[in-house]
């Protein structure tokens, strides 16, 4: 009975593969990027969606390239295999079994780490590969984790859902810590316009010139790229939005838990973080830069451990305003009008770290003052099912990407519908800017945030 089901099974894999023009014959689509040939696989819970793991989308950062800006990937003769994840970032082990971020996201344990992180993946509808005239809409995500922890596949990421609703997702990697953001007089001067430091987020904005020069080989629209993230990664969407390097690549951004006009993450200056690494590479005994990209990952961690002690923090480097990649105070940028004019949605949840509620809503009066695109406010209030942590900072990504069924939780069908109706939000606002889609039955029952009119959407069971 099972070798007969088998038989079935790979008759309807070929014959949906000969629908897609013979593309998908293996269940490997092969996307054909100005770089070169991409092969990737199919959703394992969905046929009709392809799959690309682990693509580098930048040189990578090793050797003598640590603490160095972000080359574009060269040209490919081969077919590359993009069929498993690529490593994370360095960045603490997630073993104390106590730790309630642990017990709820990295309970399975860590992938493999390394200095070459700098990949992405991306989910699109199978028929859509080698089909630039497709032009679906594109939301690149970016993790949170507070410049320290993170990757784009953890267990709550994934791309099936959107990808069922036609909008193509792009998940990436970047560098965290030490590797990610440190500045320093030295590579200061390295440099032609004198910074250093925000490695991490000219990563990032590497990723969306990426996308630009090679989504539409995979469907998608690279003039209708829309980013968002949580947290630390919401803090770099705004990033992002008011970067002069990369807000003309963005067409809508999305905002999750990472305030918005008010403190969230205090800027520092290249000033500050330049001293810091000066401070940091004395306390590693080194005298230059050949030294310090000599020591083994490794040792860079013991000494971060150990200067961390010192100075009795969590964390060493952080983005940093540098006149460069990112300008300016970000309260500062935005009301002076000078983020991107794009449509916004921006949200917080009941148990958030601080008073999100009346920075999100802050935000979208300023915009609106300016007579900006809409900005859309939204507050999470589901109370998760399984202990009393609440509607705690990061409980909306189970179902901002359809993966419920992965957590521990017992998630009821009233948690899988509320899942449905935010994937349904956040996949319109990245296809149409609105929400609400352009004709759907609750068209218009989201309203727009203004100085005049505090509309807020409740996120929660019915």
């Amino acid at each position: 009975m099972k070798k007969h089901l088998y038989i079935i099974s790979l008759m309807a894999v070929a014959a949906f593969a000969q629908s897609c023009g013979g593309n998908v014959n293996t269940g490997e689509p092969v996307a054909e990027t100005s770089l070169g040939k991409i092969k990737g696989g199919l959703s394992e819970s969905n046929p009709h969606i392809a799959v690309y793991k682990g693509i580098p989308y930048a040189v990578q950062p090793v050797g003598e390239r640590r603490w160095t800006r972000p080359e574009p990937t060269p040209q490919w003769d081969s077919v590359m295999v993009a069929q498993e994840f690529g490593k994370i970032s360095i960045q603490p082990a997630h073993t104390d079994p106590e730790s309630f971020y642990t017990k709820e996201f990295y309970w399975m344990g860590d992938p493999e780490m390394g200095e070459d992180c700098l990949y992405l993946n991306i989910w699109t509808p199978a028929e859509a590969v080698n089909h630039p005239e497709k032009k679906l809409p594109v939301a690149m995500w970016i993790h949170g984790g507070a410049y320290i922890n993170g990757w784009g596949n953890e267990i709550t990421m994934d791309g099936d859902e959107w990808a069922k609703r036609g909008v193509i997702l792009v998940t990436i990697n970047y560098r965290l810590g030490t590797l990610g953001f440190m500045a320093n007089p030295l590579l200061n001067a390295e440099n032609e316009n004198g910074t250093s430091g925000n490695w991490g987020t000219l990563d990032q904005i590497a990723a969306l010139k990426w996308i630009k020069q090679n989504i539409s080989a995979f469907g998608g629209d690279p003039d209708n790229v829309g980013i968002f993230g949580q947290s630390a990664g919401a803090a770099s969407v705004k990033n992002l939005i008011s970067s002069p390097l990369s807000k003309n690549l963005i067409s809508k951004a999305i905002i999750q838990s990472g305030g918005g006009v008010g403190r969230f993450i205090g800027s520092s200056t290249i000033g500050d973080m330049a001293k810091r690494g000066e401070d940091f590479m004395k306390f590693t005994g080194c005298t230059d830069m050949e030294q310090m990209r000599a020591l083994t990952p490794e040792q860079l961690k013991e000494y971060e451990d150990g200067y961390k002690a010192r100075i009795h923090s969590w964390s060493l480097f952080s983005p940093a305003i540098d006149g460069y990649a990112i300008t300016g105070d970000f309260n500062d940028l935005a009301l002076n009008g000078e983020l991107a004019d794009i449509p916004y949605m921006i949200g917080s949840n009941s148990d958030d770290m601080g008073d999100m509620r009346e920075q999100t809503t802050r935000f979208a009066s300023v915009q609106d003052s300016l007579h900006r695109k809409p900005v859309y406010v939204y507050h999470f209030e589901r109370r998760l099912p399984g202990d009393e942590s609440g509607a705690f900072h990061s409980a909306e990504l189970w179902y901002v990407f359809g993966t419920l069924a992965r957590s521990w939780r017992p998630f009821t069908e009233q948690d899988y519908a509320l899942s449905a109706e935010m994937l349904d939000y956040w996949t319109n606002f990245i296809k149409t800017g609105d929400p609400n889609g352009e004709n759907g039955e609750n068209a218009g029952s989201w309203k727009p945030c203004t100085g005049d009119r505090e509309e807020i959407k409740t996120l929660d069971v019915k």
